[in-house]
């Protein structure tokens, strides 16, 4: 559910830069429509950057189900840290399922193979 909820923010997060692509694509004569290719991709990143990145650890969909994610060496997660847990998090399944679960089994934390590389955990909230 949780991935649901963040997808569908996400989702909405586009129309609006849709819109500016849009309207920039008019004033560059077409140019600037190559935007569109990279659009969803980089509202992503920024949304799991300022989401995850901040002092909750959490995207929204993540604080409904209750749920963050937290640094092993306790430090407090960063924006450069959570955009790329959730690259390797893409990567890993797209190029690894279902065998990226395999490892969410081996490990003592129940970590993804993601979480391993990065030194995280998602753990359930005290909150």
């Amino acid at each position: 559910m949780s991935f649901l909820v963040d997808y569908a923010i996400v989702a909405l997060l586009t129309i609006p830069a849709a819109i500016v692509v849009a309207v920039l694509g008019l004033l560059t004569f077409g140019l600037g429509w190559g935007l569109y290719a990279i659009l969803v991709p980089a509202i992503a990143i920024l949304y799991v950057g300022f989401t995850m990145g901040s002092r909750r650890q959490a995207t929204p969909g993540m604080r409904l189900a209750g749920i963050k994610v937290e640094r092993l060496d306790g430090a407090a997660m960063d924006p450069v840290l959570a955009v790329l847990h959730g690259v390797l998090f893409w990567a890993s399944v797209t190029v690894l399922t279902p065998l990226v679960l395999v490892v969410g089994l081996m490990t003592r934390r129940k970590q993804l193979l993601h979480d391993v590389l990065l030194g995280t955990a998602v753990v359930r909230d005290r909150v």
